[in-house]
């Protein structure tokens, strides 16, 4: 879904948070700045493709918009449990928003498993729309309620709106030849007519869809298309429903450009293709089915007309294996993979470090150790990152910081992979990938150009006269050695994993050598050209000036900044930076540090960026942090933020 966005100075002010009066018999509108809804339910109730759509609407509107999915971790929980229970939020504004939302302002609970399993996030005063058709004794008694709380009173402080969502399907559904049980799984898109009424959201793109994704089961098309109306019907005629709701299009937010909602994999998916045209290269993605990172190789394998070669491998080995392999014979080579992958994988990393071929290793990190959590986000392979394989095998390490840079950061790692003739590791994770938000689709002539020239003939001029070709002759800019494609007459050389002879590549047991090989392979990514830092400091070389930098990496960028918003709106002076090389380091990173007394590094592990930072700057820097497999909350980090301000 794309929209066109005019710039800020051709748009209307935004709303004015107010009620619109409409006339007689018409319904009230109020008019917000912002929303917060979450859908939830058992995994086989379709709460993703609810969200998903809402949101596809939602983005065709013009709200700037962030989401956060929550998959259960079994692939197929016993339903009506609290592991079973699916949740999607989606918070939408008429302004620049950075976060899916600390809290929803509405519920949609389809059984008491997504009540109780999602109550504690909801503020009083806020609605909940509640499936009573679910709310059976039994269903009660799976997830721990002793009594209704529909009934006992425990929900007295919020806006409750019971309804009967799976009778109301069915019966909408009852023209069609389907069984009550085809028809009650038609309820996911009863709540999101009637979403969609509430919040005024578009309903041409999702009844387009649920044709075209129905187009050979035209009776289900045609029953999913009833049960939408009829939710929306519902929340137009039902007096439980007297107010509506208008979020105004975020006019202010977006540079001028055409976008479209993303989420982190699939803009890293565009990001790779975009990569492999810019570098005329083919792309081949040797990978192993793995949550949260199989969304690539599921997108990749559909481009074909692009050039792109996927390869479901059967193993994480094999996957790799088969990439290097790929880079060996001039390709854009690229492995997808988790923690768990990366461990496996770290063998033939360190035979890519030694090989010194361009390979991207995309590690969408999630909880762990072992397999632990799939479908919970994480931060904790970044050491395993820098240092997870054995001998001195250095790799440069690149991390996006929102959904929508993802695609940045796939073609800045394929930038210094080909450039400087090395594995780059990219660390992503499951709440950057499966989240979502807009992103402007840029123009062909603002992509890099990353043109690579392959080795053509003999490099080198032996003592005797004889010219040859060495492997591992050095471009003294880059200490980047030359890429040869096999086959090409005069360039044969030797390749393997045990330490070579500088220049010739000669299998080498030399100590002198292989002391010298090794601090060439550090000199080498040391050297890596990555742009400065950038600080985000409205009081520098002021009276006020800030004494406290909050510094993070990856997908804490989006809480952290909101947090460090708040606090400035409350009259705190606080500086914000946020990495996305984490190897090598910004080369000012030290003199940055340098200047604040504190320095706050918020991360989803147990301190391993504010390991690296103390270690290399000797800097008592002060770690935040978090690991239950969800994202910071804004508020949560604020408060953290004034007690480092205050202390």
């Amino acid at each position: 879904m794309t929209s066109k966005v005019s710039s800020p100075t051709e748009q209307a002010d935004e709303a004015v948070v107010g009620v619109q009066r409409k006339p007689p018999g018409a319904k009230d509108v109020r008019r917000l700045d912002r929303v917060i809804i979450r859908f939830a339910g058992d995994s086989g109730d379709g709460m993703q493709l609810t969200g998903d759509r809402f949101t596809s609407e939602t983005a065709s509107f013009g709200n700037d918009l962030s989401t956060l999915p929550n998959f259960p971790a079994e692939i197929r929980a016993p339903a009506g449990t609290l592991p079973g229970v699916s949740s999607f939020q989606l918070h939408f504004a008429d302004h620049d928003i950075l976060t899916p939302g600390d809290a929803p302002n509405v519920l949609v609970a389809m059984n008491p498993a997504a009540l109780k399993a999602n109550i504690a996030d909801v503020p009083r005063g806020a609605e909940i729309i509640v499936n009573t058709d679910e709310f059976t004794k039994r269903a009660m008694q799976k997830v721990g309620y002793a009594t209704n709380p529909l009934e006992d009173g425990s929900l007295d402080g919020y806006n409750v709106h019971p309804v009967p969502l799976t009778t109301m399907t069915v019966e909408a559904l009852k023209e069609f030849e389907l069984s009550r049980k085809e028809a009650e799984r038609s309820k996911n898109m009863f709540a999101l007519g009637l979403l969609s009424w509430m919040y005024h959201r578009p309903t041409e793109g999702t009844e387009k869809f649920l044709r075209t994704k129905f187009a050979k089961k035209p009776a289900i098309a045609a029953a999913n298309l009833a049960a939408f109306r009829a939710g929306w019907n519902f929340g137009e005629t039902t007096e439980d429903f007297a107010v509506s709701y208008e979020v105004a299009p975020a006019s202010k937010a977006f540079p001028t450009g055409t976008y479209r909602n993303i989420s982190g994999n699939l803009a890293l998916s565009y990001g790779l293709i975009a990569a492999s045209r810019q570098a005329d290269l083919p792309l081949y993605l040797g990978s192993y089915p793995i949550t949260p990172a199989s969304d690539i190789l599921h997108e990749l394998s559909k481009h074909k007309n692009f050039g792109v070669r996927t390869f479901q491998a059967e193993d994480e080995i094999a996957g790799i294996g088969a990439a290097l392999g790929a880079a060996f014979g001039g390709s854009l080579a690229v492995t997808t993979t988790s923690g768990p992958g990366v461990a496996l994988k770290s063998e033939t990393i360190g035979l890519a470090v030694s090989l010194e071929l361009p390979l991207l290793v995309i590690d969408i990190q999630r909880g762990g150790p072992s397999t632990g959590l799939p479908t919970k986000t994480e931060q904790a392979d970044l050491l395993q990152a820098m240092y997870g394989r054995n001998g001195e095998a250095p790799v440069p390490v690149v991390a996006p910081r929102t959904p929508a840079d993802c695609f940045d950061a796939a073609m800045e790692a394929a930038r210094i992979a080909l450039a400087y003739r090395t594995p780059v590791l990219l660390l992503s994770d499951g709440y950057l990938a499966n989240g979502s938000e807009p992103w402007r689709i840029p123009e062909t002539d603002e992509l890099p150009d990353l043109r690579v020239q392959f080795a053509q003939g003999p490099n080198h001029t032996l003592d005797d006269g004889t010219e040859v070709f060495w492997p591992y002759k050095r471009d003294p800019g880059t200490l980047a050695r030359p890429w040869a494609v096999p086959g090409t007459p005069g360039l044969e050389h030797r390749i393997g994993g045990i330490e070579k002879q500088d220049g010739s590549g000669n299998i080498s047991y030399d100590p002198a050598n292989h002391d010298f090989m090794v601090r060439t392979r550090q000199a080498k990514i040391d050297g890596i050209d990555v742009p400065d830092l950038d600080v985000d400091d409205p009081t520098a070389d002021t009276e006020n000036a800030a004494d406290t930098l909050v510094l993070g990496w990856g997908s804490t960028y989006g809480p952290i900044t909101a947090a460090v918003r708040r606090l400035r709106t409350a009259g705190e002076h606080i500086a914000q930076a946020h990495l996305r090389h984490l190897n090598p380091f910004p080369r000012n990173l030290g003199a940055v540090l340098k200047r604040y007394d504190k320095v706050v590094i918020p991360e989803m592990n147990l301190g391993q960026l504010a390991t690296l930072v103390r270690a290399k700057y000797l800097v008592d820097a002060h770690s935040y942090n978090q690991v239950n497999g969800m994202p910071f909350k804004a508020e949560q980090l604020a408060t953290a933020l004034k007690e480092a301000i205050d202390g």
